[in-house]
């Protein structure tokens, strides 16, 4: 099923890369960015989370918690953002049911490798409800930052 905007964001719980349950409804309040991405350790996916990073200021001032979200292990996802000196949490949808959640698991990926998550992007607003839903082309596309931070502009 699609995700819509206007429409209440699927809830969902996930452990983070240090190991901590996170809850979708734990941030009712304030504004959520998920960025689904295919693999850690990836070319694209670190430009496009290092680029997340690196203008973190920019959604801290929308009121906005933003998680990275692949089907990466805990472990690797902790290593990884490490490395990458992350300044956000990633959470590991191993078992793959948000990405199911949200209509962005490839059936089959590069290699034949079998649910993998779509690089997309969802703003959930304070009180739960998708205010901006982009699920990228190809894995090689990156989602529209422009369009993300007006949303979450318009929603302060």
């Amino acid at each position: 099923m699609t995700i819509e905007t206007g429409k209440e964001a699927p809830a969902f719980t996930l452990y983070d890369n240090a190991k901590n349950k996170v809850s979708l409804a734990d941030y009712r309040g304030k504004n959520v960015v998920l960025l689904f991405f295919p693999f850690a350790f990836s070319k694209v996916c670190t430009e496009e989370l290092c680029s997340v990073r690196d203008n973190i200021a920019s959604f801290n001032n929308t009121n906005a918690q933003v998680f990275g979200i692949s089907v990466d292990a805990l472990y690797s996802l902790n290593r990884y953002k490490e490395e990458q000196q992350l300044n956000f949490p990633l959470l590991s949808d191993f078992n793959k049911t948000v990405s199911r959640a949200y209509d962005v698991l490839y059936e089959t990926f590069a290699y034949d490798m079998q649910g993998v998550s779509k690089r997309a992007a969802f703003v959930i607003d304070k009180n739960g409800i998708v205010q901006y839903a982009e699920v990228c082309a190809t894995p090689g596309d990156q989602p529209n930052f422009e369009a993300i931070q007006e949303t979450l502009v318009s929603l302060n």
